[in-house]
């Protein structure tokens, strides 16, 4: 009998911590479920949600748009001159105009937010390359950012020949300055769905094979527009306006406008533009035509893409 009442109270108390855990257990599995839908609804909460594409392409007409080409994906480019308005009808407006200029250019998305390219220009046997590095993108979410951002460095080299090498421009005795470089911050906003705006604040060290530059260091600013037309086609401006006491004579800004087509991988772009020139430090520097006098002329770009990689193979499923 003394043994029956201690086995009583322990059953009792064994009983009573079996319902005090249950309790607790219960208790915790409800406040875990109710943080991890904390959790979740603070994660979602806190995803960006980035702009769709500022511009419709990497370029905006003859300078860099704020996109990159996504990873693994080849651009392959091709851009044509024609000669002045101004030419006349002999020389049917430009189109029968001789010599032209043709740029070949090869670019590559080392990642989505990294690009590479090079290219050679007939004016001036110009071989350029550059990389571009979107350092932000539009978004809204756990991070707004107003704006889209990318830097650009290009770096050309003429290869003319010397005796091919005007004498006004270089004179017998200077030292030949074959290479260029230019640095560019592109600052872009999509103000809706069809209305995009670029700022391009822009240093240029020029050569002198091309042109005679009292400075060979520009600082210029560029602006640029899209505006949506459709689905697949838009409407596109630039003009660059370098600082009064760094143009070189007989230099004017450049003013373009263009309307590109998407049509699947090609995008292909009509336009007119004051500069002949192809290369950053070309048009931006040493554009010699005017739109008042009539030498603008036409032009088109066209644009290939070939995906070289899985375009899934960054990303995780």
């Amino acid at each position: 009998m003394p043994l029956k009442k201690p086995l009583l109270i322990v059953l009792i108390l064994s009983l009573l911590h079996v319902n005090l855990f249950a309790q607790d257990t219960s208790r915790v599995a409800e406040d875990t479920s109710n943080l991890i839908s904390q959790l979740e609804n603070s994660a979602w909460k806190n995803r960006n949600s980035y702009s769709t594409p500022t511009f419709a392409y990497t370029h905006v007409i003859d300078g860099q748009s704020v996109e990159s080409l996504p990873a693994h994906v080849l651009d392959v480019r091709i851009l044509h001159r024609f000669g002045p308005i101004s030419s006349g009808l002999y020389n049917f407006f430009g189109l029968d105009y001789s010599p032209f200029n043709v740029k070949v250019g090869f670019d590559y998305g080392i990642s989505d937010n990294f690009m590479i390219g090079g290219a050679h220009s007939g004016y001036n046997k110009t071989y350029d390359a550059f990389f571009k590095w979107r350092i932000l993108k539009q978004s809204t979410g756990a991070h707004n950012a107003l704006i889209s951002i990318s830097f650009v460095p290009t770096f050309a080299i003429s290869t003319l020949k010397p005796e091919q090498i005007d004498p006004s421009v270089k004179p017998p005795s200077t030292e030949i300055h074959r290479s260029s470089y230019v640095l560019q911050v592109l600052l872009a906003r999509k103000f809706s769905e069809g209305f995009a705006l670029q700022l391009m604040p822009t240093f240029v060290h020029a050569d002198n094979i091309s042109f005679f530059h009292n400075n060979p260091n520009v600082f210029a600013i560029g602006i640029a527009g899209r505006q949506k037309l459709s689905k697949r086609v838009n409407v596109n401006s630039e003009y660059y306006y370098q600082l009064p006491d760094m143009k070189a004579p007989g230099a004017h800004n450049v003013l373009s406008f263009g309307i590109d087509i998407g049509t699947g991988g090609h995008v292909f772009e009509l336009l007119f533009s004051n500069s002949y020139g192809l290369t950053e430090k070309q048009f931006i520097t040493e554009t010699s035509g005017r739109w008042d006098n009539g030498d603008a002329l036409f032009g088109f770009n066209i644009s290939r893409v070939f995906q070289l990689g899985d375009k899934h193979k960054n990303k995780k499923h």
